[in-house]
């Protein structure tokens, strides 16, 4: 694919810092927009607020969110032996069909019976870490009626109401994602408001988030990494309106790097296209990003290929040296933390 790279020279240790537990952020702020915004530009960091995001874009820009909605996607069950069973549903394939992650005392072998609150399961296969399972009802409604918000977990309470309402984002309607794409959860209706007045345009992008953005680089050397596969979708509409702003001399700024990687992966030489299905893309330095602009981004883990995504974008001694600033000045780190606004040094 044009604009990938995949320098053998990286090794998972340079993207590693130390994180005072402290950071964490465990609950949302009252207020989406209150969260405070890191702006790196080059080598200038700038101390601010989500809500002064208007002031920095422009007539013309467009700003490129992904619309994914988190599923109640974690469900709780036994096994006939009486043995119990974690299930996070990756993917619905059918409307009674499922690939899930399963935490159990032993891998379940093929023909395995799950029960979860009187619905019953069947293992019937696995893809990876993945088993498949038929149930024999809806999955989606029995999420909706016995499933819990899938946090992550450096998040240490149970899902409560809080969290369905605020582990989403405001212009969330397409279900499939297991983990919320954060970025976007600093905006709210009124922020959007204020974007569209200045004469910012929104265009939508669908990247359903995998549990795979929580699983850990095992490789040192970061070439050897194999990605997630998450499903995206950048239509017609999308494309057009991307195109058009590069164009007119706008600029295009991803609110996240799920939207990022969406738009990447629909991208060909500079040009979007509308397509879909199943995107593998690993973002590492040297990558050519090829119409994204400025990207907010939530802090991410360490030795994470969110990190990695965000190093290539601004640079990696840059967000090093902004990872560095926000630790020393308090800021609040992952789903439920603070933002920054980086420009792209490509």
């Amino acid at each position: 694919m044009a604009g990938q790279a995949m320098p053998g020279d990286l090794s998972l240790s340079e993207f590693d810092y130390e994180l005072p537990q402290a950071l964490i952020a465990q609950r949302p702020l009252v207020d989406r927009a209150a969260s405070r915004l890191l702006h790196l530009a080059g080598s200038t960091l700038t101390d601010l607020h989500f809500a002064d995001l208007p002031g920095l874009l422009e007539a013309g820009d467009l700003l490129l969110l992904n619309d994914t909605r988190v599923i109640k996607a974690r469900l709780f069950g036994s096994k006939p032996s009486g043995g119990r069973v974690e299930a996070l549903i990756e993917r619905v394939l059918a409307p009674r069909t499922a690939l899930a992650l399963l935490r159990t005392s032993h891998s379940p072998r093929s023909g395995q019976r799950i029960d979860f609150a009187g619905a019953q399961a069947l293992v019937t296969g696995r893809s990876e870490d993945l088993f498949e399972l038929q149930f024999d009802c809806d999955v989606l409604p029995l999420l909706a009626r016995i499933g819990q918000v899938p946090l992550p977990p450096y998040i240490g309470h149970p899902p409560d109401a809080q969290d369905e309402a605020r582990y989403q984002t405001v212009y969330a309607r397409c279900d499939g994602a297991v983990a919320a794409p954060t970025a976007g959860l600093h905006l709210t209706q009124a922020l959007l408001e204020r974007l569209r007045a200045r004469g910012v345009a929104t265009a939508f992008v669908t990247l359903h988030v995998g549990a795979g953005t929580f699983a850990p680089v095992r490789s040192e050397r970061v070439a050897d990494h194999v990605m997630h596969a998450e499903r995206y979708q950048v239509g017609e509409a999308t494309a057009r309106a991307v195109n058009a702003t590069r164009a007119a001399g706008g600029r295009v700024l991803a609110v996240g790097t799920t939207a990022l990687r969406a738009i990447e992966s629909a991208a060909r030489e500079g040009i979007v296209y509308a397509a879909g299905g199943e995107t593998r893309l690993l973002i590492v330095p040297g990558h050519w990003f090829q119409v994204v602009d400025r990207l907010v981004t939530n802090f991410h883990l360490p030795r994470s290929t969110l990190l990695m995504l965000v190093c290539a974008f601004a640079g990696l001694e840059p967000v090093k040296r902004a990872y560095r600033h926000a630790i020393d000045h308090g800021y609040r780190f992952y789903s439920y933390g603070d933002a920054m606004l980086a420009e792209c040094v490509g």
